[in-house]
């Protein structure tokens, strides 16, 4: 509703000036799919925007690609798209298309060229890595190399079984598993990536963050977490009692940081004092937080 502003006495009459009445911004930026010109349709009548999109569904058809925070290559890395995971589309302008990554709703930038058509998965990569390949052969040319988390769609492609079709091209059968099947927990699969380069915004065995590393592997146990460690602290499965021993795949919240327990003693985590993917001391990597009023910030389970 506008409301003009009333008359003020003796005063020269000023020009009637409006403001619009409506919802303030709620919610979390980083999540909440609102910019100044757009809106996600979900959130007419709860926010106010000049214009609502309905999100188009799109799949991720490269190994991976990086979500920026504006429509610039130059701009700030704030996440990653691995191969097969969807990303919901709300606005195009140029080569950049504006939307969120369907599993986190983290909102970015991402080239539309590395976007393509929704398929149903089958198969979830579970090695550190794995090769597409022209024929059912090891000693076929490689097409692409995938990382941990990209999902597929397979069949099979040969009497002996070594090897799944994946549109015109072939895997390693042992490299994938079926979707929502994955043996490994979150710590064996971590291991993996050890020596993984860190990258803000990473989720991938090229390059991976704490929060990353840790959306990637528990997701893979079909396990949902935030993007961010200080979405994830609080909410993600259960506190764990003070003086309760931790143990294998418990996470640790720091200021700014998190790693999952190997064992009761022993922390494996993607960590910028040493720009890579490492498993040390609780002890240790407590003491580099010393300089803080708490250094450990949350203590959480999920398994």
């Amino acid at each position: 509703m506008a409301k003009q502003q009333p008359n003020i006495e003796g005063a020269i009459k000023p020009r009637a000036s409006f403001t619009l009445e409506g919802h303030s911004f709620v919610g979390d930026k980083r999540t909440t799919p609102i910019r100044g010109d757009l809106a996600d349709i979900k959130l007419a009548g709860l926010l106010f925007a000049p214009h609502y999109a309905v999100p188009m569904i799109r799949s991720c058809t490269v190994p991976s690609v990086m979500m920026h925070q504006l429509a610039d290559a130059d701009s700030a890395v704030i996440s990653e798209l691995i191969h097969g995971e969807d990303f919901a589309i709300l606005d195009i302008s140029g080569k950049w298309a504006w939307g969120y990554s369907v599993h986190d709703d983290y909102l970015g930038y991402v080239e539309m060229a590395a976007l393509g058509e929704r398929p149903v998965p089958t198969h979830i990569v579970t090695s550190r890595s794995a090769t597409l390949l022209a024929a059912p052969d090891v000693k076929a040319n490689t097409t692409a190399r995938l990382h941990m988390g990209a999902k597929l769609v397979c069949t099979a492609a040969n009497s002996d079984g070594k090897f799944l079709k994946v549109g015109d091209h072939y895997i390693f059968r042992k490299s994938v598993e079926p979707m929502g099947n994955v043996a490994e927990d979150p710590v064996a699969l971590a291991e993996k990536l050890l020596g993984t380069p860190y990258l803000w915004g990473g989720r991938s065995g090229d390059a991976i963050d704490c929060s990353g590393l840790v959306q990637l592997v528990f997701g893979m146990n079909s396990q949902e977490v935030p993007r961010d460690t200080d979405m994830q602290q609080n909410v993600v499965g259960k506190a764990i009692a003070d003086g309760e021993p931790l143990r294998r795949n418990d996470l640790v919240y720091f200021p700014g940081h998190v790693g999952i327990m190997v064992d009761g003693e022993n922390i494996i985590h993607a960590t910028a004092h040493h720009m890579t993917l490492v498993v040390e001391a609780l002890a240790d990597v407590t003491a580099r937080f010393g300089g803080h009023e708490q250094p450990i910030l949350a203590r959480r389970r999920l398994l």
